[in-house]
């Protein structure tokens, strides 16, 4: 199969979790024997804190602009599919060109799809508008459970299937490190996930000086007063991953609120995490107990109290270990590989030839 995908980024993993979902991806989905062409804008913030330019497993082309997308225009008319991603810039005019250029499969791929209908409610079409959902064949969604019915019945795509972010088991595992923190994050600053990383991490910080704590990742405002065994990292490469998770007890999962109010919204964070070995607190949404056993492979907290109980009690190891087991029995870029080339088949058989259509007229 060829394939052309139009993200918002492979190149670099600064400040965004897209990165590193299709790197993992795509290097399974290329050792299944497919051809596949990433396209990306090329765009300051991005080029000037690349970490991946040189993929062995798919061309990573750069376009500057609309009309510079016009010279890849042979190879996505001729692909058996493409894929346009979330957050894509200027993602409607993308939609638009490719719909009418590919004569193969598209679909669109949500990893923030919660945001997304968001953003659709309020009239915001950064990158999607409810014109252009109906176009692509196929909606693969970062969101299963009900989510799907409401893309189909209100916004008319033809198929949305729950399409889970995956990790890359060669790059995440535990690395035998020694243990520095009691309790980590990961992420990008959020307005929206703030106050739970203040209820989960920084209150139990607080009511445990002899504990040590950790926050990595960028645009953390310097007004947050983060008490003394608050390691702060500003940028954690993908790269030191896998070191930063199993340096951890424990390490937290926050979810952005309208991930929460949809469900069915893991992080890649996760399976990363779990993939590592280290046990995982999370606070709670409906379907995370689809994805993990909550007390067997995952701790859930609602208050700052349950996490220091976790971190006073008991060691998890062994809740690290089935967390590790899930994510590799059902969570891996090879699993998702598998599913996307099935998605992408259907799609495929669900399209009517041209020739069909030629006949009828």
């Amino acid at each position: 199969m060829k394939l052309v995908v139009l993200g918002l980024s492979l190149s670099s993993s600064w400040g965004n979790g897209h990165a590193t979902t299709f790197r993992a991806l795509l290097k399974a989905y290329a050792a299944r024997g497919h051809d596949i062409l990433f396209l990306e804008r090329d765009v300051p913030w991005y080029a000037s804190h690349r970490d991946h330019v040189d993929p062995d497993y798919c061309r990573l082309k750069f376009y500057a602009d609309l009309d510079g997308l016009d010279a890849w225009r042979e190879e996505i008319a001729g692909a058996d599919a493409v894929i346009v991603g979330s957050y894509v810039p200027e993602g409607v005019a993308v939609a638009r060109y490719v719909q009418q250029v590919a004569e193969g499969v598209t679909a669109f791929y949500d990893i923030d799809t919660p945001v997304t209908l968001a953003k659709l409610e309020r009239g915001d079409f950064e990158y999607l508008s409810p014109e252009v959902i109906p176009g692509y064949d196929l909606y693969l969604s970062f969101t299963g459970g009900p989510t799907l019915e409401r893309l189909e019945r209100t916004y008319g795509s033809p198929a949305a299937r729950a399409f889970y972010c995956s990790v890359d088991p060669a790059l995440y595992a535990p690395t035998g490190t020694e243990k520095r923190w009691d309790l980590s994050y990961l992420g990008t600053y959020s307005d929206d996930r703030q106050p739970t990383l203040e209820r989960l991490l920084i209150e139990p910080a607080r009511a445990l000086p002899h504990r040590r704590f950790v926050v990595a990742g960028p645009q953390y405002p310097d007004t947050i007063d983060w008490p003394a065994n608050v390691e702060r990292i500003d940028h954690l490469p993908p790269s030191e991953h896998a070191d930063f998770y199993s340096a951890s007890r424990f390490t937290l999962n926050v979810t952005r609120a309208d991930m929460i109010a949809a469900g069915w919204s893991p992080s890649v964070r996760l399976f990363e995490a779990g993939a590592c070995g280290t046990p995982i607190v999370s606070d709670r949404w409906e379907g995370i107990e689809d994805l993990f056993a909550p007390g067997r492979e995952i701790l859930l907290a609602d208050d700052g109290a349950a996490v220091i109980a976790a971190i006073e009690g008991a060691d998890a190891a062994a809740m690290g270990e089935a967390a590790r087991a899930r994510v590799l029995d059902a969570h891996t870029a090879a699993h998702r590989a598998a599913e996307l080339e099935l998605h992408l088949t259907e799609a495929a058989a669900r399209q009517v030839p041209q020739s069909a259509l030629a006949g009828a007229a």
